[in-house]
């Protein structure tokens, strides 16, 4: 890393220590085999998941597969060029680092769970983290925005159609913005099946956000650490609450989320060098990535709107009991005079 004199920080920060030169030295960009193995396994469970939301039958016609292409391709280039975006500001500060992991899960919804990079090194002050953690969400929206707006030309708009059954998505300021744009409407006013190609940017939108939490080593976390420093730890416990509320009356996602976080942790370690902050040109950026995580925030992502029962015709309830037969009562009426005895048995 090269030290810019004309910043005129506090303190000149620590170089790096002598295992990490060591380390640093020593990395290069190698792809493994698990880095293939991951890789393939994860375009194929997207590619699968793709087809299952185009309705091809898998089972009847295994070609039908092809259906998933679209959207797993665009779904990878987002995360991929997102993980690329965190490995060459890495390289660029004397990081070390890993190439991306992809992470493949059930072919369920969209078939990843994302993907990460890991540092091995830590960076050498805020400005590194700072560049480093900025760095994925932008690159991911150079391709997620541009999709979503291309997806949405493509979808099929149909009119509003209250009640309907299915997987309801959630609308953030900047897809909405994207729609009415592409469109000239929202998602107020019509019913828009999403091409395949809209659909992977609007989870590329939906990443990116939830990589913006800034809570841990989210990419939000080490933003919000690089522009407020220790008062992170009391933003990612504002943030943990806000988000176990919204769990609580909202999306339950959340509160897997709220579980996630606390397993990797709610602070963000320090870097070598405390005292350096930001400069202007950073602050700047670091607020505007505050902006993007408001545009992109959906407080209720995912939801399954129930069909309406449907209409069988009047009926009209009729509550049937069988009685038991009553004998007929007798009455019996006694003179005045009688005797006492008389009255009494007969009473």
């Amino acid at each position: 890393m090269t030290w810019d004199r004309s910043d005129q920080p506090f303190h000149r920060p620590p170089g790096p220590y002598p295992w990490e030169e060591r380390v640093i030295a020593a990395q290069r960009p190698r792809l493994t085999l698990t880095h293939i193995v991951l890789f393939v396994t994860t375009a194929l469970t997207t590619t699968v998941a793709g087809a299952l939301q185009a309705g091809a039958d898998l089972v009847q016609d295994p070609w039908s597969i092809q259906a998933g292409i679209p959207f797993a391709a665009t779904l990878l280039s987002i995360l991929l060029i997102h993980e690329l975006g965190h490995y060459t500001l890495a390289r660029w500060h004397r990081v070390a680092a890993t190439l991306p992991y992809f992470i493949p899960a059930p072919p369920l919804l969209i078939g990843t769970f994302g993907a990460f990079i890991r540092m091995q090194t830590p960076p050498p002050n805020r400005r590194a983290l700072f560049d480093v953690g900025a760095a994925g969400p932008w690159a991911g929206l150079l391709i997620a925005v541009p999709a979503a707006f291309v997806g949405l030309r493509l979808s099929e708009v149909r009119p509003l159609a209250l009640g309907e059954g299915g997987l309801v998505l959630g609308d953030s300021i900047l897809f909405s913005w994207l729609t009415r744009l592409a469109l000239g409407t929202t998602a107020d006013d019509v019913t828009i099946i999403l091409h395949p190609v809209a659909l992977a940017g609007w989870f590329g939108l939906f990443v990116t956000f939830l990589n913006l939490l800034p809570v841990g080593q989210l990419d939000g976390g080490h933003v919000a650490y690089a522009l407020f420093g220790r008062w992170h730890r009391w933003i990612a416990r504002s943030f943990l609450a806000l988000i176990l509320v919204l769990g609580m009356t909202g999306w339950q996602g959340w509160l897997m989320w709220v579980i996630l976080l606390l397993l990797i942790g709610l602070d963000h370690p320090p870097t070598r060098d405390l005292l350096t902050p930001l400069d202007v040109r950073r602050q700047v950026a670091g607020w505007l990535t505050v902006g993007v995580l408001i545009v992109t925030f959906m407080a209720n992502p995912l939801s399954v709107a129930q069909p309406p029962p449907e209409f069988e015709g009047e009926r009209t309830p009729v509550h049937w009991t069988r009685e038991r037969p009553v004998a007929p009562r007798v009455r019996l009426v006694v003179p005045w005079g009688a005797p006492r005895r008389a009255r009494e048995i007969v009473t």
